[in-house]
């Protein structure tokens, strides 16, 4: 694997900042009319600026997610896999889990097409 465009981490970057500040109008504004992105909260997949939305927005008023993206590196079938800090809290603050996940993107046209999730190996420093 090696390191993706600059401009596609930059792309990520914005999308992860604006996902965090739960300005899904921004986040959205990065991706196709077409996204595909999973619903790990509750399963399956929802497609579309509209779906995503509401998906995140219902999320949002139960869980209080934080991801943090901390290495990135561009697949053979030019797809990116983001490894990525999650840390998901209740309302109330309390901690729900503390992981690293991978997240795999298709960017299309400088826009995010799709993301998919993926369990991230153990990084050294977890032991």
């Amino acid at each position: 694997m090696t390191e993706p465009r600059t401009s596609h981490i930059e792309l990520l970057r914005a999308a992860y900042a604006a996902f965090n500040a739960r300005d899904a109008d921004a986040a959205l504004a990065l991706m196709t009319e077409t996204v595909a992105w999973p619903r790990a909260f509750k399963g399956g997949v929802v497609r579309g600026p509209d779906e995503v939305r509401a998906y995140w927005k219902a999320q949002w008023n139960e869980i209080d997610p934080c991801v943090e993206p901390i290495g990135f590196a561009l697949e053979q079938d030019h797809r990116i896999l983001v490894q990525v800090h999650q840390v998901v809290r209740d309302l109330a603050g309390t901690t729900l889990a503390d992981d690293y996940v991978g997240h795999r993107f298709s960017i299309v046209d400088g826009q995010i097409e799709s993301m998919e999730l993926e369990v991230a190996p153990r990084r050294d420093d977890d032991v």
